[in-house]
């Protein structure tokens, strides 16, 4: 098993690992709209989830994962009514066939963000 426990733009905000790789299996822990200052993106959530995304990107690069691998994403929503412009990103980041995905709302997230999304990617080793 391998810790990664900064492999993305900011620190993480908690005691977790970034990432934990095991036997081809990458569990990426939920991301948020962080800048690289580790300021938080507000006020659109397109561009909020375009940032969540590519900051999962560059998690997933760190680790020699790519986005066509990810098996799995989860997506927590603070407003289930940001959903269809959340999926309009999505799809931009994600090629058929599309990971499984759970999408639910949420009271609250870290920082009051409006959106966080974590991933689960395979690769055979």
């Amino acid at each position: 098993m391998e810790k990664i426990a900064h492999s993305g733009p900011a620190k993480p905000i908690g005691p977790y690992s970034t990432a934990i790789e095991i036997e081809g299996f990458l569990f990426v822990s939920g991301q948020i709209p962080l800048k690289e200052d580790g300021s938080l993106l507000t006020g659109d959530i397109e561009k909020e989830a375009e940032l969540v995304l590519e900051n999962i990107r560059k998690v997933l690069s760190a680790c020699k994962y790519t986005l066509d691998d990810v098996v799995k994403s989860t997506i927590f929503l603070k407003d289930m009514g940001d959903f269809p412009r959340v999926n309009e990103v999505y799809a931009r980041y994600f090629q058929p066939p599309y990971p499984a995905r759970s999408t639910v709302e949420v009271a609250n997230l870290p920082r009051s963000a409006k959106i966080e999304i974590e991933v689960i990617a395979y690769k055979e080793r």
